[in-house]
């Protein structure tokens, strides 16, 4: 783990967390907040689990924690997509998840909606559809190696709603990769906008990125106990080695929709 993001955990688990206000666009309760420890400020997203709304699919109250499981796995196989997300028990509007804010360019989307003729070259066509004026359009996403880890790591913690708008523009090249808390059901649930590999192999050096998370395993486990059930981190545990056993990148399995709603 980078130094940077240790220090973004330590700062978030021990600041103090002061609220800006609330983001509109959130369907939980969001909150952007400062966390500040002396000199120090950062700012986050904070989602107590007093503002989950109940779903009909996943338990109440788990979202928070399933946002931070999620960061565990990635810091585990190093990648970087998530920011640091932490759980906080005396955070102002009770526990809840706190995860370092993201400067994104909305300028530069990795996935994006665009006319059928405007396709960049490389780019992947998920769907193609109308849109709100009738014109006919396509949702896309670019090739790079950010954003196949990105379906990985989606593969493995079971994300049910990749939206386009959860994927940002972190940097350079970069993307990172936010609100995970419909993740890590014992159900296969994988929807998202990133179905471009679907069926493709997995590049030899992210393979061998799996086969050190899943040797790890066990230690990786051990973090997530108090954040899921045994039987979700078995789950997760299985997704892995079945992205290994067959080499490639996971496709819809016609057992749930395969794009959420709104893609966007």
């Amino acid at each position: 783990m980078s130094a940077v993001r240790e220090d973004l955990e330590v700062l978030l688990s021990r600041g103090d967390v002061n609220v800006e206000g609330r983001l509109w666009d959130s369907s939980n309760a969001a909150l952007r907040v400062e966390c500040v420890d002396g000199d120090t400020l950062v700012r986050a997203v904070y989602k107590p689990r007093s503002g989950e709304r109940p779903l009909w699919d996943f338990p109440t109250g788990t979202l928070g924690r399933r946002e931070v499981a999620t960061y565990v796995v990635d810091r585990a196989l190093g990648w970087g997509i998530v920011p640091a997300t932490v759980w906080r028990e005396d955070a102002p509007l009770g526990p809840g998840s706190l995860q370092a804010w993201v400067e994104a360019d909305p300028e530069d989307p990795p996935v994006d909606v665009v006319d059928t003729g405007a396709v960049p070259d490389g780019w992947h066509v998920v769907v193609e559809g109308e849109g709100a004026r009738g014109d006919h359009v396509c949702l896309i996403h670019e090739e790079s190696p950010a954003l196949r880890r990105v379906a990985l790591l989606d593969a493995i913690v079971n994300n049910a709603d990749r939206k386009g708008g959860h994927v940002l523009r972190a940097g350079p090249g970069g993307v990172a990769g936010i609100d995970h808390g419909l993740t890590f059901h014992t159900e296969s649930k994988l929807r998202t906008v990133l179905w471009g590999w679907a069926g493709a192999p997995i590049d030899p050096p992210l393979i061998q990125d799996l086969v050190g998370l899943a040797e790890g395993w066990r230690a990786v486990g051990e973090h997530l106990e108090p954040l899921l059930s045994r039987a979700e981190i078995a789950a997760a545990g299985q997704r892995l080695e079945q992205l290994l056993r067959h080499g490639e990148y996971p496709g819809p399995d016609g057992a749930w929709p395969a794009l959420p709603w709104p893609a966007m």
